[in-house]
């Protein structure tokens, strides 16, 4: 299975795809972080955002999009640039019919480090080890994008052998 991995934000957007299944090791197919001006027209930023992530979409060829979930913070403008800036890709999986997760940061790193009060120097530690890369993914939202990309390969795959297992009872009763 191979996961395409959103940190959402306007000026920074960081993508990472990763490959594999539970049991097998994962690989690093492609990291990257998509920026936009600050003093650019939000909608022209957006846009940017969109044809980054189509491209990566039409290229990579995920078979999921994970997104990280935003959660309230004092900063209420950050907050709505990083909502406006979730959404693209959310769109982007759905007009592609691609299965879309949220995670939390806390699921996040939980799922990576094994705490989810993890700094974002131990979720940069914990991904170069999984993934036994060389070289430290930088800036942190390129880590971070890899990071959600892992957490779904590892807990969406739990999750939705649960879920079918549940349908698979529900139909036999």
């Amino acid at each position: 299975m191979r996961v395409l991995g959103v940190d959402p934000g306007l000026t920074r957007c960081g993508l990472g795809v990763v490959e594999g299944q539970l049991g097998a090791p994962l690989r690093l197919v492609e990291v990257g972080v998509v920026r936009t001006p600050i003093d650019q027209e939000p909608a022209l930023r957006l846009l940017t955002l969109q044809t980054e992530i189509d491209d990566w979409l039409e290229r990579l060829r995920p078979d999921a999009v994970a997104v990280e979930r935003v959660f309230a913070k004092a900063n209420i403008k950050g907050i709505m640039g990083t909502a406006q800036a979730s959404a693209v890709p959310m769109l982007a999986a759905a007009r592609r019919g691609l299965p879309l997760a949220m995670h939390t940061p806390s699921e996040v790193k939980a799922a990576v480090t094994g705490n989810g009060r993890a700094d974002k120097n131990q979720v940069t530690a914990m991904v170069t080890r999984i993934l036994r890369l060389q070289v430290a993914p930088r800036p942190a939202d390129a880590a971070d994008a890899i990071a959600l990309a892992i957490c779904h390969l590892w807990r969406g795959a739990a999750q939705d052998r649960i879920a079918q297992a549940v349908a698979m009872q529900r139909a036999a009763r």
